[in-house]
């Protein structure tokens, strides 16, 4: 008997009856008969463990497991029922004589009749007229007895989930106390039970006793199990439901009905007694075909005898477990051993044997189903995978792996996880980091590759064989961060081994480790700014920067030209720093050091804002109307009205910067070259001619930014997209309305697709290749088609036939 069923202030039910004056304060602990119970559905056969529910037609074999020195002879009678208001049937009632030779050593087989809805069976010491009084009272008060069928099908689920939480708890604690947090946390997740950090907090001995206590509120609410046992709707037993379910001790919504559900049955099975029987509820216990009976009352054999109650599954529809991935993004590597398939949302299948025969099943480069073997364990938060038939699997390299198994009798297909077979691989180390490596100090290296999950470990070495003791984890499904100490070692060659699950070799790859002296060149940075820069080497050791009160912290460090560049960002109050006066930086360092550096903050950068902008046509009317006033026509102009906000005046040295938004091609405006003119002193007004500025082969988003005549930049701002029109000279239509239509022009490879609506129904994709003077498009409709320009495919522009394509397409078309 484990431990804590010794203990009655760690049952559930304690804590509800104590309070009670008729029930009795023991707990389920006592033990009770034995029955043994298969049930065969369609010519295959389940021990009662592996069962959720039953069904009409279901054939029960039911022995009881009495010993051979019984002395009092027990009645077991099986009862069927079809809900809280319609009494059963008497042929529903099938009673047994325990005692006789031939269910002594056969058993007794039972087929669940049709609209039956639970079923209960009962040990009823033997009485004259025992039979019939049991009947009666069934037949009597049926919705009492359906809700102790709901109840104690409910209670033993829910039981089995604190049995299993709580004996993997007292196995770890006496086995391997180290692991007792990390498996508490995944047992609690698995099994749906509230864990209390705190426990982790006090002292290794006092934890096991911490995690154990107060277990009436340890089993959390499940919506599967719940689900599995419908809820009593009417008859006697809806009113109590109601009087309990908002109490604190039943758990109100948040904990499992576990304690509830037995109360409810104690204090209805007490108004069933009679100077001939008192009823007890039997708590059902499912181990392979045995049902281990629990009881909170010793029986009584003087009268009122005691008759056993004891739950079987609903007979209702089977309810498929909704187990789903913990991690639903995350990539496995198959061959690793032990693997564990992280999920969670039915903790029945960690703590029954209802979901059984379960494998992870794959498909094979021949597309064959391939099962590898999986058991659930909630102590390692998931399905443990076993691979050992994998080298025979021919599996790709990434494949798509699938939960499946058996629910009872119900095949199921549970959640699905994303699985890599690893392959010798070449790493890609980012070029930020292929000069990363400084010796002096400890470094970060990624390297990078489809194969990071099934990394085994890795290993750094110098040009010496040294192992330099690199700490690894792989921070995405493609790349690894790799925690270098260089403090204590020489510049030179470094040599980094990846060993993947699976491979004899391990992957290779050769860096550099170089040698670099610290220093602060200087830092940068415009008054009004809040973001500095500050250059020089070893930066990395830099912890902060002060500047007149003001804290600047790291905000990413890169190399430029071989140079650390470290940005630092700072709060609002940085606004207030003035610009031009010779102030001193504090530069405080990881070590502790602090350096002071002269900093000088340039005048704030020019800001801008866009008024209004329009674009002129040009002057050769095209039949393709653009769909969006943000498009500029490559031949047409651009006008637009900017607003000076820093300095206050807009200076005519300034110019307006415009450019394409990859960096590809640029042209300043200004009032020099006459395409910046100034409207007033806050206001100018620039003009740009893409055609002229930048050729046939400028497109795509454009934007603009003030540029002073020191050099001192703006921000950027969106200002229009570039597009490059095509010449449509005809649109030729043929009489026969299933043929296509063809257009005629120039630069026809400038369309993406072609409709003849404008929700591009039956579009016509454009190929890029295509440099032909005509392509085929669908037949016009009111003497319109719809483009989408390749510069800009996400706006949907008109193309008006010229009149006499418009006339031929009109007398081609057969409406």
């Amino acid at each position: 008997m484990s431990f804590y069923w010794k203990r009655p202030s760690l049952l559930l039910l304690v804590f509800v009856l104590m309070p009670l004056s008729w029930a009795d304060t023991a707990a389920f602990d006592l033990p009770g008969p034995q029955i043994e119970v298969r049930v065969t559905r369609d010519h295959k056969t389940l021990s009662i463990s592996e069962v959720p529910n039953l069904r009409p037609g279901d054939r029960l074999w039911i022995h009881p497991d009495l010993p051979d020195t019984q002395s009092v002879h027990y009645l077991l009678i099986v009862a069927f029922l079809r809900g809280s208001t319609n009494p059963p049937p008497d042929d529903w009632f099938i009673k047994a004589e325990t005692w006789s030779k031939r269910i002594r050593e056969e058993g007794v087989v039972i087929t669940v009749p049709k609209e039956a809805q639970q079923a209960l069976l009962f040990l009823a010491p033997e009485t004259s007229g025992d039979f019939s009084t049991l009947r009666e009272a069934v037949r009597g008060k049926p919705g009492a007895f359906v809700r102790a069928s709901q109840d104690l099908d409910r209670a033993s689920l829910d039981r089995s989930r604190l049995d299993t939480y709580l004996s993997a708890v007292e196995k770890t604690s006496n086995t391997d106390p180290a692991a007792l947090h990390e498996r508490s946390v995944l047992l609690a997740r698995s099994l749906s039970i509230k864990l209390d950090q705190d426990c982790f907090n006090k002292p290794v001995e006092q934890q096991l006793s911490c995690l154990t206590q107060n277990t009436d509120q340890l089993v959390l609410q499940d919506d599967h199990s719940q689900s599995m046992v419908s809820t009593l709707t009417s008859g006697p037993g809806s009113d109590l439901i109601g009087q309990l379910s908002t109490t604190r001790l039943a758990g109100g919504g948040i904990y499992s009905p576990y304690v509830g559900a037995i109360v409810d049955v104690a204090r209805m099975m007490e108004s069933f007694r009679s100077p001939q029987y008192q009823y007890i509820p039997a708590l059902a216990i499912p181990k392979e075909e045995e049902l281990n009976l629990k009881l909170n009352n010793p029986p009584s054999f003087h009268k009122p005898m005691s008759v056993l109650v004891i739950g079987l599954p609903q007979v209702d529809a089977s309810q498929l477990p909704p187990l789903r991935p913990v991690n639903p993004n995350d990539v496995l590597c198959l061959p690793k051993p032990s693997l564990v398939l992280a999920a969670e949302g039915a903790p029945l299948v960690y703590s029954t044997s209802l979901a059984h025969d379960l494998v992870l099943r794959v498909k094979n480069k021949a597309g064959q189903n391939i099962d590898f073997p999986v058991t659930a364990d909630p102590a390692r938060g998931g399905f443990v995978v076993d691979a050992r038939k994998l080298q025979s699997a021919n599996l790709d390299a990434d494949v798509t792996g699938t939960v499946t198994g058996s629910w009872g009798f119900d095949s199921f297909s549970g959640p699905s996880f994303r699985l890599r077979n690893p392959r010798p691989t070449a790493w890609n180390v980012p070029s930020s980091d292929q000069t990363a490596l400084i010796v002096g100090r400890d470094d970060v290296l990624h390297l990078q590759a489809e194969s990071a999950a099934c990394v085994d470990h890795v290993e750094l070495k110098d040009q010496h064989g040294t192992d330099l003791h690199a700490t690894w984890k792989a921070t995405k499904p493609s790349e690894l961060e790799i925690q270098v100490p260089l403090k204590k070692t020489e510049p030179g060659p470094i040599t980094v081994q990846v060993a993947q699950y699976g491979l004899a070799a391990p992957d290779k790859v050769s860096l550099r480790a170089y040698a670099e002296v610290g220093h602060l060149d200087g830092f940068t940075m415009n008054a009004g700014d809040h973001e500095g820069v500050l250059k020089g080497t070893r930066l990395d050791e830099v912890a902060a920067l002060e500047l007149k009160g003001v804290r600047f912290a790291p905000a990413g460090l890169t190399r430029v030209d071989g140079r650390d560049e470290l940005n630092l960002s700072a709060p609002d109050a940085a606004e207030a720093l003035p610009a031009g006066n010779a102030l001193t930086a504090h530069v405080a360092l990881t070590d502790g050091r602090s350096l002071d550096l002269p900093v000088t903050l340039q005048p704030p950068r020019p800001k801008v804002s866009l008024v209004s902008k329009s674009v002129e046509l040009p002057a050769t009317a095209s039949p393709i109307h653009l769909g969006s006033p943000d498009e500029l026509p490559q031949d047409g102009k651009l006008a637009f009205l900017v607003k000076t906000e820093i300095p206050a005046d807009f200076p005519r040295t300034e110019k307006i910067e415009v450019g394409a938004v990859d960096g590809s091609f640029d042209v300043l405006l200004s009032t020099d070259n006459g395409t910046l003119t100034l409207a007033d002193p806050q206001n100018a007004l620039a003009q740009l001619q893409p055609l002229k500025a930048w050729g046939a082969s400028a497109f795509g988003p454009l934007r603009f930014r003030p540029v002073q005549a020191d050099g001192t930049k703006g921000d950027w701002q969106p200002l229009v997209t570039l597009v490059r029109v095509p010449d449509v000279t005809q649109v030729h239509c043929p009489e026969k309305a299933d043929d296509p239509c063809t257009l005629s022009g120039s630069n026809l490879f400038l369309i993406d697709s072609v409709a003849s609506d404008k929700d591009f129904t039956d579009q016509v994709e454009v190929p890029l290749g295509a440099i032909s003077p005509s392509i085929d498009v669908p037949r016009p409709a009111g003497g319109q088609l719809f483009i989408k320009l390749r510069d800009d495919p996400s706006v949907v522009s008109t193309l008006d036939l010229p009149a006499n394509s418009r006339r031929a397409a009109a007398s081609a078309d057969p409406h």
